[in-house]
């Protein structure tokens, strides 16, 4: 009764390994975190066919070896179950051998001498294409680059660096896109201009962005695949087993299928899926009602490898970008609250109709007044068909208030914050909003006590900020950025929170947590191996944690080596 077939599915618990022959490695002399619910410790953990057959101690799991077991020392060194990072641009990461790599320069003249050394790599007429970076935040003259400095440094090509909300062009991306003085602004974006000329700066904003991305020649299906193939093992390298990829368009969803089908893939990816592209599609409401009665999915159509999770779309812009929608405004002009992308019947309209087609949403919403936006469209969504247990998301949640976690909480609605945000750009939001404000952004003390650990996952919108999960941890745990300064000390959490945030927790994001998220006889043999124990370390030295080995479903992804 209740045995496992030899996928390990069935009831779990009581160790059966017996009934299912030897495992195939058994991992020992370890301090394996299991973060189960008591947030027991093991010191050997038994694998067969990718799953964990037993968790428990060295001389009981030896003795489950056969002739053929492996047999892996782990030299006493701390294992936690695989980290899922709940909001991450994977396939961005895939790019970081094909664009110009900005996101360590500290001034704009190395910003521009980065750049012209790419360009001059280039065959004339050739795209220069930007990795994410944050100008504002890391270079010592805190802006953007304007359009003349770009095209010093690139003379013969077109230049597209994305931002996050903005991107930078050239004189030469404007013409290719016939964007002149007499262009009008796309509704939903700004073309920034000269204040005493009109002419385009090139700064492009929002929905203008789309004027020159549409432009970018289509990467063919093999780079993207090898960079698809990249970008997991990029994520592996941080012990990441699982992440909910955060805007995932039609052609880098067929890339991550066709990985999957060629058994190369080592993340575990839920996709919030973007039909156009766009986090506010280019559809009529009837298009995109359409698009969602004629799919034939729904979410969480898949497999534990690939599945998609949701839909996303926004409503704000962000803390570092001085676009948040603030109910109370800004500090040096209360009158100006922010932006809201789009216009809140179309955004009720868009997540009703996709409700109603059994997908759930995520939107992302920074600012305090973005939130309400959210889930008054949500207790809307609800009223036609329950959005309770189905884990409909707030995207960021940044500048969340107390009134609105009860709020979201009695919709059942979780939210999934990344506090590495604060790591290099707290100052930033300090600078816009206050330093009050920044103290209270990610407030993930007063979101556990309100919302409880189930409601709330962590992740870092990688490229926007660092992929280092310990980094992350280590602002939660510390509230300091990466100059020491502290934020919001009250809202500090513990070492073992954070790991939850990161495993248990995140894995209810994509209803994982009877595969994922904890180390358990039958769940998925996901987890790294780290550097160092984080429950005893420094607080100082949790942020220089390095994963050692990373394992998915009982496979070595990640062994030491850092890729190329």
């Amino acid at each position: 009764m209740g045995m496992m077939d030899s996928r390990g599915h069935g009831a779990r618990g009581a160790n059966r390994s017996g009934s299912i022959g030897a495992p195939d490695t058994i991992y020992t002399n370890g301090k394996f975190l299991k973060v189960d619910p008591l947030f027991g410790v093991a010191s050997a953990v038994a694998v067969r066919d990718g799953r964990f057959v037993a968790v428990g101690n060295i001389d009981e799991i030896s003795a489950l070896a056969g002739p053929n077991t492996a047999v892996i020392d782990l030299d006493g060194r701390t294992v936690l179950p695989g980290l899922i990072d709940t909001h991450a641009h994977v396939e961005r990461a895939g790019l970081i051998k094909y664009t110009v790599q900005l996101n360590d320069v500290t001034t704009v003249e190395q910003a521009l001498a980065r750049i012209g050394e790419h360009a001059g790599r280039l065959p004339k007429g050739k795209w220069v294409r930007g990795a994410q970076w944050h100008p504002v935040s890391q270079l010592a003259e805190k802006r953007f680059l304007t359009r003349e400095e770009l095209d010093r440094a690139a003379p013969h090509n077109p230049v597209c660096l994305p931002i996050g909300h903005f991107t930078l062009v050239n004189s030469e991306a404007l013409a290719l896109a016939k964007i002149t003085k007499d262009t009008p602004d796309p509704d939903g974006g700004i073309i920034h201009r000269d204040k005493s000329t009109g002419e385009p700066n090139g700064t492009l904003e929002e929905a203008a962005e789309d004027l020159v991305h549409d432009l970018l020649p289509e990467w063919s299906d093999e780079d993207r695949d090898e960079q698809m193939k990249f970008a997991m093992r990029y994520f592996n390298q941080f012990g990441l087993t699982s992440a909910i990829s955060a805007a995932v368009d039609p052609a880098t969803f067929r890339a991550h299928q066709r990985v999957r089908q060629a058994g190369q893939a080592s993340l575990r990816i839920s996709a919030m899926y973007a039909p156009t592209g766009g986090l506010n599609p280019s559809m009529t409401i009837e298009e995109w009602e359409l698009f969602f009665s004629r799919i034939g999915a729904a979410s969480d159509f898949g497999d534990d490898w690939l599945s998609y999770f949701g839909v996303k779309l926004q409503i704000d812009g962000g803390m570092t970008l001085r676009t948040a929608a603030m109910r109370d405004g800004y500090p040096d002009d209360r009158e100006y609250k922010g932006t809201i992308v789009i216009e809140p019947s179309r955004f009720n309209a868009l997540v009703a109709a996709a409700n109603r087609y059994g997908w759930r949403v995520g939107v992302h919403a920074v600012g305090d007044a973005a939130i309400d936006r959210v889930l008054d469209a949500y207790e809307l969504a609800d009223a036609e068909r329950s959005i309770k247990g189905r884990r409909f998301i707030v995207i960021h949640g940044s500048l969340m208030r107390p009134d609105q976690m009860q709020r979201a909480k009695k919709l059942d609605v979780r939210v999934d914050a990344q506090t590495s945000f604060l790591w290099d750009k707290a100052a930033v939001v300090a600078k816009f909003l206050g330093k009050d404000t920044a103290d209270r952004a990610f407030p993930m003390r007063t979101m556990i006590d309100v919302m409880g650990l189930k409601l709330i996952g962590q992740g870092t919108d990688y490229p926007i900020n660092l992929l280092n999960p310990f980094v992350n941890m280590y602002v939660m745990v510390t509230r300091r950025d990466k100059n020491g300064d502290v934020y919001g000390e009250g809202e500090r959490i513990s070492r073992k929170e954070a790991i939850q945030l990161y495993t248990s927790a995140a894995s209810r994001y994509s209803f994982s947590e009877d595969k994922v998220g904890s180390i358990e006889p039958g769940k998925y043999a996901d987890m790294v191996v780290l550097s160092d124990d984080i429950m005893t370390i420094p607080e100082e030295s949790i942020k220089d944690i390095t994963a050692v080995r990373t394992i998915v479903e009982g496979r070595t992804v990640y062994d030491g080596e850092a890729i190329s």
